[in-house]
């Protein structure tokens, strides 16, 4: 007999032929869509892309905030905190670092994790361009400072503040 003659009822060798790298490619590509797909779908069921309830007035508002930075920009004040035992100091010069005297300040203070505590003080001036309140306080404490002076003059300056 003949080695090399197959042998009836045998079957040929499996081969690799150019529809079976065509029908894997293709199959290939089509779970990588399939995937992308339902990734997409969940992503955006999950987060639609809006983070506010009303864009277009929060839009607005931060328009107004970026335009309240500029002008506080322009009117070249700056601001210092200090938390001191029993209370808060707060120090304002303008441009050219001459004290700020004759403003309304105010101090919002609020937990960094909590609304719970937020307390508003209002600051009196007790030196040249130094404002002060005797409040006692403990912890970490974000402070947002407002002083306004005559007309439209005003600051704001956000700091955290902690009080041992």
């Amino acid at each position: 007999m003949n080695a090399s003659a197959p042998t009836p009822g045998a079957r040929a060798p499996f081969t690799i032929k150019g529809w079976h790298v065509g029908a894997a490619v293709t199959a290939f590509f089509g779970l990588v869509i399939a995937v992308d797909a339902a990734f997409l779908t969940l992503a955006y069921r999950s987060h639609p892309g809006q983070v506010a309830a009303r864009p277009y007035e929060a839009g607005l508002i931060y328009n107004a905030e970026l335009e309240r930075l500029r002008a506080q920009e322009g009117l070249g004040w700056r601001a210092g905190a200090e938390a001191r035992a029993g209370g808060l100091d707060v120090l304002l010069r303008d441009r050219d670092g001459r004290p700020l005297t004759g403003l309304r300040v105010t101090a919002a203070l609020q937990r960094p994790a909590t609304e719970r505590g937020r307390t508003e003080l209002s600051l009196n001036e007790r030196a040249p361009g130094v404002y002060v309140v005797d409040h006692a306080l403990s912890g970490t404490w974000d402070a947002r400072i407002e002083a306004s002076g005559q007309g439209s003059q005003r600051l704001t300056a956000e700091r955290r503040l902690t009080w041992r």
